[in-house]
């Protein structure tokens, strides 16, 4: 949130942060106010993208509009957050499964349409849903994204085992012939800034994110979900 940016701005600041992630279907409802808090920042936050998730469509294109006229840098959709509760109600890493990939096209595009070019839009999902499954990152890198993060496990895995960087690696080998201008960044168990960095070197990435969640499951939270 706001204030857990504050923090880390004065002590070591990233390249960018993400919010915490935000319900279109709520910000596009009764629950709007509520729901707005999430999305609350300083005036000098120039590097802050809003993480969305949710299931309709035209609520992603309305909150897109009006989050870009809020002044964050990038839009980052939200498809690999694991809670049983989100997945069964089809969202977040619920969109890896084939049945519902037409709907995450959906989804890509309308927030695209939103910003209208006016700012980047990304992806963050995992490697699968019960197994790694490159049929999806490969849909994903043909939408013309301009990045999309991997973090290393199934969905089936949540937090139980190592992440998988290798399987990360392969999925930018796959972004090298379908989509080079999509950015790869690798996501789960970074250590700190020098194990991310050798991360990135040995795995041929653009970026890392780390992620570090304040009084919530940190695979659920923005700056750490999916």
């Amino acid at each position: 949130d706001v204030v857990f940016r504050q923090i880390i701005t004065q002590t070591a600041a990233p390249d960018y942060f993400m919010t915490e992630f935000v319900n279109v279907d709520g910000l596009q409802s009764a629950g709007r106010t509520a729901t707005l808090n999430k999305l609350r920042k300083r005036a000098n936050e120039r590097t802050t993208i809003a993480q969305l998730w949710g299931k309709n469509p035209v609520n992603y294109k309305k909150s897109a509009a009006e989050i870009v006229n809020m002044g964050f840098a990038g839009i980052d959709i939200n498809m690999g957050c694991p809670d049983k509760t989100i997945v069964k109600n089809g969202c977040c890493s619920a969109f890896i499964q084939p049945e519902n990939r037409n709907l995450a096209c959906e989804v890509i595009a309308a927030v695209k349409e939103g910003v209208a070019g006016r700012v980047p839009v990304s992806v963050k999902t995992r490697l699968g849903f019960n197994e790694v499954d490159y049929t999806w990152h490969e849909l994903l890198l043909q939408q013309n994204i301009n990045m999309l993060t991997i973090h290393g496990r199934t969905r089936r895995q949540m937090s139980k085992v190592p992440a998988d960087w290798s399987n990360i690696e392969h999925i930018r080998s796959m972004r090298d012939s379908l989509a080079p201008q999509t950015l790869i960044v690798g996501n789960g168990d970074v250590r700190d800034r020098v194990h991310g960095e050798a991360l990135a070197t040995q795995h041929g990435l653009d970026g890392i994110m780390i992620g570090r969640g304040i009084f919530q499951d940190p695979y659920c939270f923005a700056s750490d979900s999916p």
